[in-house]
């Protein structure tokens, strides 16, 4: 495979899956585990996760304008935005620290066929059980800080491969009974400052290490990965309700399924 096409096809899987509850880390790695391409490296991973950070951003501006302003005022619990700031905050606690505890381990790479499909069934049953279990009756409006710790604590999983950071907040979200488009919207939203650390922790890898930069393939990973995460965002937000949490949970059994038969 061409480098171009290698680039476009990765920049792609990281805008799909980002914001699908499939896991983007499985999906980025297998093209090297399964054919052996080429690893672009850390600016590569940061080039595409700015794109789709950037998506987000835009695609939810007017919540992040609101928010930012509620918070420039005095502090005030009764204002729904800078509630839903400090939640979003809260529910990023969880993954900042396991990050700070692994690290290494997750920057190491040592990620296996066998590990991606593991997690992927496992987390796919968690996924389908809160989807069976919740009761779908909230939105954000409703959700408390502890809820917001737990839904976050969800998605700290999101450091194992096959995980779904996604994923794992729209588990949390059902299981406090927030319906289904209210639970991919804070998943969306908590994107935000988990991209952003991410980022910043990738940046910090970077500076550690010497690499030579190919400016197309990060232009290239960067637009691609934001245009298709962005649109990506748009209809899964206008197709929930309707389509639900059970094709994807499908999707990641099948591929869970075929991936441990080729261990």
């Amino acid at each position: 495979m061409s480098d171009f096409l290698l680039v476009v096809l990765l920049a792609l899987i990281q805008g799909l899956t980002e914001f699908l509850p499939i896991s983007s880390s499985a999906h980025l790695v297998l093209p090297n585990l399964l054919l052996g391409t080429k690893d672009f490296g850390l600016m590569f991973d940061i080039a595409t996760h700015a794109g789709t950070l950037l998506a987000v951003m835009f695609f939810f501006k007017n919540e992040l304008k609101n928010i930012l302003q509620a918070w420039f005022k005095a502090p005030n619990l009764d204002d729904q935005n800078y509630f839903l700031g400090l939640l979003l905050l809260v529910a990023t606690l969880p993954i900042i620290l396991l990050g700070l505890i692994f690290g290494e381990e997750v920057s190491a790479r040592n990620i296996s066929i066998e590990q991606i499909a593991w997690f992927n069934l496992i987390f796919a049953i968690a996924l389908l059980i809160a989807y069976r279990m919740g009761t779908r009756s909230k939105d954000t409006s409703q959700l408390t800080i502890w809820q917001a710790l737990f839904i976050g604590s969800m998605q700290a999983f999101a450091i194992l491969p096959g995980a779904s950071r996604s994923g794992m907040a729209i588990t949390g979200a059902l299981l406090v009974g927030m319906n289904l488009t209210s639970s991919a919207k804070f998943a969306f939203l908590l994107a935000i400052p988990t991209i952003l650390g991410s980022v910043v922790f990738l940046i910090v890898e970077l500076l550690q290490s010497a690499q030579v930069y190919d400016y197309l393939v990060l232009f290239l990973g960067f637009t691609i990965s934001g245009l298709v995460a962005f649109f990506t965002m748009r209809f899964f937000l206008q197709l929930v309700e309707k389509i639900g949490m059970v094709p994807f949970v499908a999707y990641r059994l099948a591929l869970g399924v075929f991936l441990l038969l080729l261990v």
